[in-house]
């Protein structure tokens, strides 16, 4: 499985952990910057992560800036893609079985290295339940 990777200065150290923690953990990474802690605007990221994923050269993508807001915003730009914001490991299981969101973001100033972690691996082990929610889905699609 690959993940597209994207972050901008606010959220380049945790961009840089959660990449390392997934290569360890054997998916393949596409880290689509920024590549320093230099500030840097986070639209460019979040475009690059959903279009990435969008034109499938990535299975799901993971954003990071400061508060994970305006990455987010910048990703659902992006037509096809479902960007969730969470900040709990219930957030991130609930956002892959009901919405079948395909972009992780968070705030690399709200929440820790180990929660971040533990929701991106909560996200990409769990399954969209279909049935009830596909519906939902796909009247998001056809705004």
């Amino acid at each position: 499985m690959k993940i597209a990777l994207g972050a901008d200065h606010g959220g380049f150290e945790l961009k840089e952990k959660i990449k390392a923690h997934l290569i360890e953990k054997g998916y393949e990474v596409l880290d689509l910057g920024t590549h320093s802690t230099e500030s840097v605007d986070y639209p460019t990221f979040g475009h690059a992560v959903g279009h990435a994923v969008v034109d499938k050269k990535a299975d799901y993508g993971v954003l990071v800036c400061g508060t994970g807001i305006g990455i987010s915003i910048a990703a659902n730009k992006v037509p096809g893609v479902r960007a969730a914001l969470c900040t709990n490991t219930t957030m991130a299981r609930l956002t892959r079985e009901h919405n079948n969101a395909n972009i992780l973001a968070m705030g690399g100033r709200i929440v820790g290295d180990v929660l971040a972690l533990e929701m991106v691996d909560v996200f990409l082990a769990t399954e969209f339940q279909g049935g009830r929610h596909e519906k939902r889905v796909d009247a998001i699609e056809n705004i």
